[in-house]
C-alpha cells in the first residue's frame, strides 16, 4: 500500500509580509528559512491565500520557485490568468519588466522562493500601484533584517 506524502504546513511560523507603508499585505504569509549574507541570497517561504490575489508587483532579481502545495496562479494586471503552476512546478525566474500579480488556486499554494539579487541594496521586487507606478521595494537587507528580528 503506497501512501501519499503531503507537504505539512502546520509546522511553518507564518508571519505577515510588510506592505511598503509596514501594515501586513493582505492574502501573503511568508516564513524566511535561510539568508545567505555571502552571496547574497534569501531563500523564503510564500504561502498565497486561496482564490486571492496579492499585490500588483514585478520582480527585479533573479529567482527560483518550487511549488510545495496547491496551485500558483498568475495574473496579468488586468486580472487575466496568465499561467497556472501546479504542486511540483520548478522554475527559474529572471528580473523581469512584467508586472503581474499571483494567488492560490482553490487552496492556499505554499511556494518556495529562492530570491538571488546578489546584491545587499538592489531591489528583489518592486510593489506598484493600481497605476504600475512603484510604491515601494524590497531588497535583500530588509528581508535580512526582518529574518533576524524574527519578524519572517
Amino acid at each position: 500500500m503506497q501512501t501519499e506524502n503531503q507537504f505539512d504546513a502546520s509546522t511553518i511560523d507564518w508571519k505577515p509580509l510588510p506592505a511598503p507603508d509596514g501594515s501586513p499585505s493582505p492574502h501573503i504569509g511568508m516564513s524566511i528559512l535561510e539568508v545567505d549574507e555571502k552571496a547574497h541570497i534569501v531563500d523564503v517561504l510564500f504561502k498565497f491565500a486561496a482564490n486571492e490575489k496579492i499585490v500588483t508587483h514585478r520582480h527585479t532579481a533573479a529567482f527560483n520557485t518550487l511549488v510545495l502545495q496547491g496551485e500558483h496562479r498568475i495574473y496579468e494586471p488586468s486580472g487575466a490568468l496568465k499561467e497556472i503552476r501546479p504542486t511540483g512546478t520548478y522554475r527559474a525566474g529572471k528580473a523581469d519588466d512584467e508586472p503581474h500579480t499571483e494567488g492560490g488556486g482553490d487552496e492556499d499554494v505554499i511556494i518556495l522562493f529562492s530570491l538571488r539579487p546578489y546584491d545587499e541594496h538592489a531591489p528583489i521586487y518592486e510593489v506598484l500601484d493600481d497605476n504600475l507606478e512603484t510604491v515601494g521595494t524590497m531588497n535583500f537587507a530588509a528581508l535580512r533584517d526582518l529574518y533576524a528580528s524574527g519578524a519572517a
